[in-house]
């Protein structure tokens, strides 16, 4: 297992839709717990395959935040929104890949969600709280979306511009 280095926006692969995942193999295995590794280190509650470079429809989460709580790290493959409540919640999203950043994104309160886990098998589980805005959120990430496309246009482009500037001072250590 290993870390994998986080892409930062603006970065085109960010704003692609990802690839289906079509067979679970070791590679992909490898992936999700490289991903698991990367997100803890972080440290966040969330990852999609997009952020790490690579292209295909495999998220990680673990919303336990709790002190002496068991860690619940989840990997799913291929997740889709089945369902969603008519209520909403305001949560101040942030992202690995838009670091420092916030903003309030309203999404459904509830969702259910239906994936593939790593030994091939079809789960499906409705998520609420903090959960259902981390799962909403990284399947947004699957499918070419990040938080801030979510904020008014001149919030969006603050943050743009902050993360251009982040990107060019890291390249130069």
């Amino acid at each position: 297992m290993s870390v994998r280095p986080i892409l930062i926006h603006p970065d085109p692969r960010l704003k692609k839709r990802a690839d289906t995942v079509i067979q679970v193999t070791d590679e992909v295995r490898l992936q999700a717990a490289d991903m698991l590794d990367t997100m803890y280190d972080a440290p966040g509650i969330g990852l999609a395959a997009p952020q790490i470079g690579v292209m295909n429809r495999v998220i990680v989460m673990d919303c336990v935040k709790k002190e002496g709580e068991a860690p619940r790290p989840m990997v799913l493959l291929n997740p889709e929104v089945v369902w969603s409540s008519d209520e909403t919640s305001i949560y101040d999203e942030g992202c690995l890949s838009i670091p420092e950043q916030y903003g309030e994104v309203e999404r459904p309160a509830v969702v259910t969600v239906r994936w593939m886990d790593l030994d091939g098998g079809a789960q499906e589980e409705t998520f609420e709280e903090l959960w259902a805005t981390c799962v909403q959120h990284e399947i947004d990430h699957l499918n070419g979306k990040l938080f801030i496309d979510y904020l008014k246009p001149l919030r969006r482009q603050m943050i743009t511009r902050k993360m251009v500037k982040l990107k060019r001072e890291m390249a130069r250590t």
